[in-house]
Protein backbone atom coordinates (compact mmCIF):
# COMPACT_ATOMS: atom_id res chain seq x y z
CA UNK A 1 0.00 0.00 0.00
CA UNK A 2 2.63 2.42 0.75
CA UNK A 3 4.80 1.36 -2.09
CA UNK A 4 1.41 2.42 -4.41
CA UNK A 5 0.96 5.91 -2.61
CA UNK A 6 4.75 6.65 -3.41
CA UNK A 7 4.24 5.55 -6.77
CA UNK A 8 0.94 7.73 -6.59
CA UNK A 9 2.98 11.15 -5.45
CA UNK A 10 5.91 10.52 -7.72
CA UNK A 11 3.69 11.45 -10.78
CA UNK A 12 1.63 13.97 -9.39
CA UNK A 13 3.11 17.31 -10.42
CA UNK A 14 2.67 21.31 -8.77
CA UNK A 15 0.19 23.48 -10.77
CA UNK A 16 1.67 25.74 -13.15
CA UNK A 17 -0.80 27.01 -15.46
CA UNK A 18 -0.97 30.91 -15.14
CA UNK A 19 -3.81 33.29 -14.84
CA UNK A 20 -5.04 34.41 -17.85
CA UNK A 21 -7.04 37.46 -18.83
CA UNK A 22 -10.38 37.58 -20.66
CA UNK A 23 -8.55 38.79 -23.76
CA UNK A 24 -5.62 36.34 -23.48
CA UNK A 25 -8.39 33.82 -22.94
CA UNK A 26 -10.98 34.62 -26.18
CA UNK A 27 -7.47 34.29 -28.45
CA UNK A 28 -6.87 30.91 -26.57
CA UNK A 29 -10.79 29.80 -27.56
CA UNK A 30 -10.49 31.36 -31.32
CA UNK A 31 -7.21 29.48 -31.39
CA UNK A 32 -8.60 26.04 -30.40
CA UNK A 33 -11.74 26.62 -33.18
CA UNK A 34 -14.48 28.08 -30.90
CA UNK A 35 -15.85 31.16 -33.27
CA UNK A 36 -16.07 34.12 -31.15
CA UNK A 37 -17.62 37.17 -33.92
CA UNK A 38 -17.36 39.81 -30.98
CA UNK A 39 -14.65 39.22 -28.75
CA UNK A 40 -15.71 42.34 -26.54
CA UNK A 41 -18.60 40.67 -25.60
CA UNK A 42 -17.01 37.40 -24.67
CA UNK A 43 -14.48 39.22 -22.83
CA UNK A 44 -17.48 40.94 -20.87
CA UNK A 45 -18.88 36.95 -20.31
CA UNK A 46 -15.49 35.65 -19.13
CA UNK A 47 -14.93 38.59 -16.39
CA UNK A 48 -18.15 38.37 -14.98
CA UNK A 49 -19.07 34.60 -14.97
CA UNK A 50 -15.27 33.48 -15.53
CA UNK A 51 -13.50 31.00 -17.67
CA UNK A 52 -13.68 27.88 -15.27
CA UNK A 53 -17.41 27.94 -14.52
CA UNK A 54 -18.41 28.52 -18.43
CA UNK A 55 -15.36 25.53 -19.17
CA UNK A 56 -18.09 22.58 -17.76
CA UNK A 57 -20.26 23.97 -20.70
CA UNK A 58 -17.82 24.60 -23.41
CA UNK A 59 -16.65 20.62 -23.04
CA UNK A 60 -19.44 19.15 -25.02
CA UNK A 61 -18.13 21.26 -27.82
CA UNK A 62 -15.16 19.22 -28.13
CA UNK A 63 -14.04 17.46 -30.52
CA UNK A 64 -12.58 13.64 -29.65
CA UNK A 65 -10.66 12.99 -28.54
CA UNK A 66 -11.30 15.63 -25.56
CA UNK A 67 -8.00 16.33 -24.38
CA UNK A 68 -7.18 17.73 -27.84
CA UNK A 69 -8.97 20.67 -26.82
CA UNK A 70 -10.14 21.69 -30.48
CA UNK A 71 -13.81 22.35 -30.50
CA UNK A 72 -16.13 21.13 -33.13
CA UNK A 73 -16.33 22.95 -36.45
CA UNK A 74 -19.06 25.61 -36.45
CA UNK A 75 -19.20 25.60 -32.36
CA UNK A 76 -19.85 29.37 -31.06
CA UNK A 77 -19.41 31.00 -28.50
CA UNK A 78 -23.06 31.97 -28.34
CA UNK A 79 -23.89 27.99 -27.95
CA UNK A 80 -21.82 27.76 -25.24
CA UNK A 81 -23.31 30.24 -23.64
CA UNK A 82 -27.00 28.75 -24.49
CA UNK A 83 -26.18 25.61 -22.52
CA UNK A 84 -25.12 28.01 -19.55
CA UNK A 85 -28.63 29.71 -19.65
CA UNK A 86 -30.29 26.77 -19.39
CA UNK A 87 -28.91 25.13 -16.91
CA UNK A 88 -29.83 28.26 -14.84
CA UNK A 89 -32.68 28.00 -15.99
CA UNK A 90 -33.13 24.75 -15.07
CA UNK A 91 -31.78 25.03 -11.63
CA UNK A 92 -34.04 27.51 -10.70
CA UNK A 93 -37.06 25.78 -11.68
CA UNK A 94 -35.73 22.52 -9.64
CA UNK A 95 -35.30 24.88 -6.43
CA UNK A 96 -38.41 26.70 -6.98
CA UNK A 97 -40.57 23.02 -6.54
CA UNK A 98 -37.90 21.49 -4.11
CA UNK A 99 -38.97 24.25 -1.79
CA UNK A 100 -42.68 22.27 -2.12
CA UNK A 101 -40.79 19.22 -1.14
CA UNK A 102 -38.56 20.80 1.73
CA UNK A 103 -41.78 22.31 3.64
CA UNK A 104 -43.49 19.62 3.35
CA UNK A 105 -41.22 17.44 4.50
CA UNK A 106 -39.96 19.35 7.44
CA UNK A 107 -43.90 19.25 8.29
CA UNK A 108 -44.61 15.90 8.14
CA UNK A 109 -41.65 15.08 10.50
CA UNK A 110 -42.63 17.47 13.09
CA UNK A 111 -46.37 16.42 13.01
CA UNK A 112 -45.77 12.39 12.45
CA UNK A 113 -43.45 12.93 15.77
CA UNK A 114 -45.70 15.48 17.64
CA UNK A 115 -49.07 12.74 16.96
CA UNK A 116 -47.35 9.14 18.28
CA UNK A 117 -45.87 10.45 20.88
CA UNK A 118 -48.06 13.53 22.62
CA UNK A 119 -44.39 15.77 22.94
CA UNK A 120 -44.58 18.94 20.83
CA UNK A 121 -41.07 19.40 22.74
CA UNK A 122 -39.49 15.87 21.01
CA UNK A 123 -36.88 17.68 18.95
CA UNK A 124 -34.99 17.98 22.02
CA UNK A 125 -35.92 15.41 24.06
CA UNK A 126 -32.46 13.01 24.21
CA UNK A 127 -35.54 9.97 24.18
CA UNK A 128 -35.93 10.49 20.81
CA UNK A 129 -32.93 12.42 19.46
CA UNK A 130 -29.58 11.17 20.26
CA UNK A 131 -27.00 13.48 21.54
CA UNK A 132 -25.11 14.59 17.84
CA UNK A 133 -28.90 15.83 16.79
CA UNK A 134 -29.47 17.67 19.72
CA UNK A 135 -25.59 19.18 19.40
CA UNK A 136 -26.74 20.13 15.96
CA UNK A 137 -30.14 21.65 17.02
CA UNK A 138 -28.57 23.43 20.15
CA UNK A 139 -25.69 25.43 18.05
CA UNK A 140 -28.48 26.52 15.14
CA UNK A 141 -31.05 27.62 18.17
CA UNK A 142 -27.92 29.29 19.84
CA UNK A 143 -27.18 31.73 16.66
CA UNK A 144 -30.36 32.47 15.35
CA UNK A 145 -31.22 35.91 15.06
CA UNK A 146 -34.91 35.14 13.85
CA UNK A 147 -37.60 37.50 15.29
CA UNK A 148 -39.59 34.73 16.66
CA UNK A 149 -36.85 33.03 18.30
CA UNK A 150 -36.08 36.13 20.37
CA UNK A 151 -39.77 36.71 20.87
CA UNK A 152 -39.84 33.18 22.36
CA UNK A 153 -36.64 33.34 24.26
CA UNK A 154 -38.34 36.74 25.79
CA UNK A 155 -41.76 35.19 26.76
CA UNK A 156 -41.18 32.06 28.02
CA UNK A 157 -39.20 29.96 30.68
CA UNK A 158 -38.70 26.94 28.26
CA UNK A 159 -35.61 25.86 27.45
CA UNK A 160 -36.27 25.37 23.72
CA UNK A 161 -39.52 26.31 21.56
CA UNK A 162 -42.21 23.69 20.42
CA UNK A 163 -40.39 21.55 17.62
CA UNK A 164 -42.46 23.86 15.00
CA UNK A 165 -41.19 26.49 16.01
CA UNK A 166 -37.48 25.09 16.62
CA UNK A 167 -38.15 23.27 13.05
CA UNK A 168 -38.05 26.29 11.28
CA UNK A 169 -34.56 27.17 12.02
CA UNK A 170 -32.84 24.16 11.20
CA UNK A 171 -31.00 23.56 7.62
CA UNK A 172 -32.75 21.10 5.58
CA UNK A 173 -29.83 18.91 5.64
CA UNK A 174 -30.65 18.91 9.50
CA UNK A 175 -33.91 18.13 9.19
CA UNK A 176 -33.08 14.74 6.87
CA UNK A 177 -30.35 14.20 9.14
CA UNK A 178 -33.19 14.28 12.25
CA UNK A 179 -35.04 12.21 10.30
CA UNK A 180 -32.59 9.12 9.53
CA UNK A 181 -31.52 9.09 12.87
CA UNK A 182 -35.34 8.90 14.01
CA UNK A 183 -36.67 5.29 15.37
CA UNK A 184 -37.98 2.70 12.50
CA UNK A 185 -41.27 3.54 13.99
CA UNK A 186 -41.59 7.30 13.48
CA UNK A 187 -39.45 6.82 10.52
CA UNK A 188 -42.12 4.51 8.94
CA UNK A 189 -45.02 6.75 9.85
CA UNK A 190 -43.33 9.97 8.51
CA UNK A 191 -42.42 7.67 5.05
CA UNK A 192 -46.46 6.64 4.87
CA UNK A 193 -47.53 9.72 4.53
CA UNK A 194 -45.68 9.88 1.24
CA UNK A 195 -46.28 5.91 0.44
CA UNK A 196 -42.63 4.68 0.45
CA UNK A 197 -40.71 2.37 3.02
CA UNK A 198 -38.53 4.36 5.62
CA UNK A 199 -35.10 3.46 3.80
CA UNK A 200 -36.47 4.58 -0.12
CA UNK A 201 -37.78 8.12 1.31
CA UNK A 202 -34.27 8.80 3.34
CA UNK A 203 -32.44 7.78 0.14
CA UNK A 204 -34.74 10.08 -2.27
CA UNK A 205 -34.33 12.62 0.44
CA UNK A 206 -30.85 12.96 0.44
CA UNK A 207 -31.17 13.21 -3.48
CA UNK A 208 -33.45 16.01 -2.98
CA UNK A 209 -31.12 17.42 -0.82
CA UNK A 210 -27.99 17.40 -2.90
CA UNK A 211 -30.03 18.89 -6.04
CA UNK A 212 -30.98 21.58 -3.68
CA UNK A 213 -27.32 22.43 -2.70
CA UNK A 214 -26.31 21.96 -6.45
CA UNK A 215 -29.32 24.75 -7.41
CA UNK A 216 -28.30 26.84 -4.66
CA UNK A 217 -24.49 26.99 -5.20
CA UNK A 218 -25.65 27.58 -8.59
CA UNK A 219 -23.99 24.38 -9.37
CA UNK A 220 -23.87 22.85 -12.94
CA UNK A 221 -27.09 20.76 -12.94
CA UNK A 222 -28.20 19.68 -16.78
CA UNK A 223 -25.75 16.55 -17.03
CA UNK A 224 -24.34 16.50 -13.62
CA UNK A 225 -24.13 12.48 -12.19
CA UNK A 226 -25.18 11.65 -8.77
CA UNK A 227 -22.09 10.40 -7.09
CA UNK A 228 -24.46 8.11 -5.15
CA UNK A 229 -27.69 6.09 -6.46
CA UNK A 230 -30.62 6.00 -4.48
CA UNK A 231 -32.65 2.81 -3.23
CA UNK A 232 -36.00 1.97 -5.20
CA UNK A 233 -39.23 0.58 -3.74
CA UNK A 234 -40.56 -2.38 -5.54
CA UNK A 235 -44.21 -2.68 -5.29
CA UNK A 236 -44.84 1.29 -5.96
CA UNK A 237 -48.69 2.01 -5.14
CA UNK A 238 -48.59 5.20 -7.24
CA UNK A 239 -47.32 6.10 -10.49
CA UNK A 240 -43.86 5.97 -11.30
CA UNK A 241 -41.52 5.22 -13.66
CA UNK A 242 -40.83 1.45 -15.42
CA UNK A 243 -37.86 1.80 -17.52
CA UNK A 244 -34.78 0.95 -16.34
CA UNK A 245 -33.58 4.50 -15.67
CA UNK A 246 -30.03 5.44 -14.56
CA UNK A 247 -30.37 6.48 -11.33
CA UNK A 248 -27.04 8.88 -10.92
CA UNK A 249 -28.16 11.39 -14.09
CA UNK A 250 -30.22 14.07 -13.39
CA UNK A 251 -33.71 13.24 -14.69
CA UNK A 252 -34.07 10.50 -11.86
CA UNK A 253 -33.57 13.47 -9.57
CA UNK A 254 -36.16 15.42 -11.94
CA UNK A 255 -38.77 12.13 -11.11
CA UNK A 256 -38.30 12.38 -8.14
CA UNK A 257 -39.19 15.80 -7.81
CA UNK A 258 -42.32 15.24 -9.85
CA UNK A 259 -42.63 11.79 -7.59
CA UNK A 260 -43.78 14.59 -4.20
CA UNK A 261 -45.19 17.12 -6.23
CA UNK A 262 -47.76 14.76 -7.09
CA UNK A 263 -48.67 13.91 -3.61
CA UNK A 264 -48.20 17.36 -1.75
CA UNK A 265 -49.46 19.73 -4.91
CA UNK A 266 -51.97 17.69 -6.83
CA UNK A 267 -52.37 18.93 -10.13
CA UNK A 268 -49.11 20.44 -10.29
CA UNK A 269 -48.08 22.08 -13.75
CA UNK A 270 -44.27 20.68 -13.62
CA UNK A 271 -43.95 18.81 -16.49
CA UNK A 272 -45.57 21.82 -18.39
CA UNK A 273 -42.75 24.16 -16.88
CA UNK A 274 -40.22 22.02 -17.99
CA UNK A 275 -41.76 20.98 -21.43
CA UNK A 276 -42.09 24.56 -21.94
CA UNK A 277 -37.94 25.32 -20.55
CA UNK A 278 -37.19 22.52 -23.32
CA UNK A 279 -39.10 24.06 -26.24
CA UNK A 280 -37.28 27.06 -25.43
CA UNK A 281 -33.65 25.47 -25.79
CA UNK A 282 -34.32 22.71 -28.42
CA UNK A 283 -30.91 22.06 -29.60
CA UNK A 284 -30.23 20.82 -25.39
CA UNK A 285 -29.36 16.93 -25.93
CA UNK A 286 -31.88 15.65 -23.36
CA UNK A 287 -29.91 12.34 -23.32
CA UNK A 288 -27.29 14.09 -21.67
CA UNK A 289 -29.48 14.42 -18.74
CA UNK A 290 -30.71 10.82 -18.82
CA UNK A 291 -34.19 11.24 -20.43
CA UNK A 292 -35.61 8.66 -22.40
CA UNK A 293 -37.23 9.75 -25.85
CA UNK A 294 -40.36 7.84 -24.79
CA UNK A 295 -40.23 9.67 -21.22
CA UNK A 296 -43.01 11.53 -21.41
CA UNK A 297 -45.37 8.15 -21.77
CA UNK A 298 -44.02 6.63 -18.31
CA UNK A 299 -47.10 6.92 -15.57
CA UNK A 300 -45.49 9.30 -13.63
CA UNK A 301 -45.83 11.58 -16.01
CA UNK A 302 -49.07 10.45 -17.66
CA UNK A 303 -51.30 9.72 -14.39
CA UNK A 304 -52.97 12.05 -12.36
CA UNK A 305 -51.43 13.88 -9.87
CA UNK A 306 -54.24 13.70 -7.68
CA UNK A 307 -54.18 9.90 -7.63
CA UNK A 308 -53.93 8.28 -3.99
CA UNK A 309 -53.94 5.14 -2.47
CA UNK A 310 -51.88 3.30 0.44
CA UNK A 311 -48.39 2.18 1.24
CA UNK A 312 -48.11 -1.02 1.14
Amino acid sequence: MLKLAGLFLYYMVPYTKPSMSPAQLVQQLKQRGLVIPDEARAQLYLDNIGYYRLSAYMFPFLSEPKTAHQYKPGTTFDQVLRLYRFDKKLRMLLFNEIEKIEVAFRAAVVSTVINRTGDIFWMTNPSYVNKGTLSLIQKEYSHSTEDFIEHFKNTYSDTYPPAWILSEILPFGNITWIYRNLSSGHKKAVAKKFYLHAPVLESWMNIITLTRKSCGHHARVWNKVNAIISNDMTGMTRPWIDSATDKRRTYYNICIIKYFLDIISPNNDFKEKLLALFGRFPEIDLKAMGFSAAWESEPLWTASSGTTSACS
